[in-house]
């Protein structure tokens, strides 16, 4: 008796993963019009990781490309493929990253469950699903697989129920642009219309942001009401505690400022059959916090001071990979390798040969790798403000004085950013990804290395292209 839906271990594959080379069969032949959304947990500890299914449900209508099926970023910390079990042939592929992920680098820990979900068409016959993921070179090695039979009855095709959605911006059908979703978390049914004017707020502010600005006709934004018995979210640090349908929270890894939500299965049932690629959750606060990871989830404080700032920021995340370049702010991941590691993020790099830079074609004849600016001063008014900042936080400080120290912050790291003679120039500028030394960032500003006004660089922007190409038929 064929087993359905069985889970076995990760086999067939080579140490690189199996590599999206071929292209798939067409849609119509392989896929249904209709998502398929598999639900697991993923489980570990210090020294084993186990995976178990929990559903296979319809999220509803395909929103996805019809057309680029099989994913060509190499982003991520994880990346499933989704086979055709008869003749092995690769349908479907996708990059993402994980809370798990990241929990992984914040040092001891004990065993701990996250609930994730991938999400592909539903395949007409039998498939098997791979998960792979990132070593500590970087190279993809397999996880997990699971045998689906989309007909068989732990295949759940029922339709999910209707959710409160209204559209923000329409420029065409689902299958043929990006679909990005906001979703409300914290906002009691009497601040529904400060929601509508929060998302549009937010909205306007990514489109008028490089390269989002050009490319806005290449989206679809569509926006989920959803209620909150009371107004706002759980803050542990401030005594705030709260239970909200998404259950976002403040405090995530130990950080006060790290917004997001670990109930995965909340947050995919809110949106289930709204077509979306990618999603932020917008959340009724005014203390300063947010998160994004890629391909997962993003979040925003939406009332805070500079919550534009974090949505554009975390959404580099969520949309792109982006990988934060600052390292002098405190994290909760662990840092200091002796050797690093080429990073997968687009943005960040170990340097390893200057001559094959992986932005190299932006840099300009005469720009030196690695490129100096000045460093040493930029590190010493960095520990002034994170010393101001421990200061404020063991004083149980108002939200406004710690709001008072990041505009100071922003006022005097603009005089070393915005000067010299590589400003606005694409380089390797040491200092990124939470490390003063062994990684480089392209540019001596950006977005996702301060909170100036400086959007996205030139290597950021161009990543960031390259996603709304894989996902929207207007190229």
């Amino acid at each position: 008796m064929l087993a359905l839906c069985a889970i076995v271990p990760g086999t067939g594959s080579t140490g690189r993963g199996a590599e999206p080379s071929a292209g798939p069969p067409s849609f119509a032949a392989v896929f249904r019009d209709t998502t398929m959304r598999v639900d697991y947990f993923h489980t570990g500890d210090a020294g084993r990781e186990t995976f178990a299914l929990d559903r296979i449900v319809s999220d509803g209508r395909w929103a996805g490309s019809r057309t680029r099926l099989l994913d060509s970023l190499d982003l991520g910390t994880w990346r499933f493929l989704v086979e055709d079990s008869a003749s092995g042939a690769l349908l479907y592929s996708r990059g993402y990253s994980s809370l798990y992920a990241e929990w992984e680098t914040t040092g001891p820990r004990e065993a701990k469950t996250f609930h994730e979900s991938v999400r592909f068409p539903w395949p007409r016959a039998p498939v098997r699903l791979r998960l792979e993921r990132r070593d500590r070179e970087n190279r993809w090695v397999p996880a997990w697989s699971l045998s689906i039979d989309p007909g068989g009855p732990l295949a759940n095709p029922a339709e999910p129920p209707p959710v409160r959605v209204w559209t923000v911006v329409e420029n065409g059908p689902p299958a043929e642009k990006v679909d990005l979703v906001l979703i409300s978390e914290g906002y009691s049914r009497a601040e529904l219309p400060r929601f509508r004017a929060d998302v549009r707020r937010l909205v306007d502010t990514l489109f008028k942001v490089e390269p989002f600005r050009s490319r806005r006709r290449d989206f679809n934004v569509r926006a989920v009401e959803l209620v909150s018995a009371v107004s706002g979210v759980n803050r542990p640090q401030s005594g705030q505690y709260r239970r909200t349908p998404l259950s976002a929270s403040y405090g995530i890894f130990g950080l006060e400022r790290y917004l997001l939500t670990e109930d995965n299965r909340a947050l995919r049932d809110a949106l289930s059959g709204v077509p979306y690629e990618f999603l932020e959750i917008v959340v009724n606060s005014t203390a300063y916090g947010g998160g994004g990871i890629f391909h997962f989830q993003a979040a925003t404080a939406a009332r805070a001071p500079a919550s534009e700032y974090v949505f554009i920021h975390e959404f580099g995340h969520h949309f792109a990979g982006l990988g934060d370049e600052y390292y002098t702010s405190p994290v909760a991941y662990q840092t200091g390798a002796p050797v690093k590691v080429e990073p997968w993020e687009p943005n960040l790099t170990a340097l390893h040969d200057p001559a094959a830079l992986k932005w190299g074609d932006l840099v300009e004849p005469g720009t030196p790798i690695p490129t100096p600016w000045p460093k040493a001063e930029y590190e010493a008014l960095s520990g002034e403000i994170q010393a101001a900042r421990q200061r404020l936080l063991q004083q149980g400080a108002p939200a406004a004085a710690m709001d008072s120290l990041f505009r100071v912050q922003r006022a005097r790291e603009r005089a070393y950013l915005a000067t010299g003679p590589y400003a606005g120039k694409v380089g390797a500028f040491e200092g990124a990804g939470y490390e003063a030394t062994g990684l480089y960032r392209p540019q001596l500003d950006c977005i996702m290395f301060s909170r100036n006004p400086v959007g996205f660089c030139r290597v950021c922007g161009r990543a960031i292209e390259k996603v709304i190409n894989l996902y929207s038929d207007g190229q």
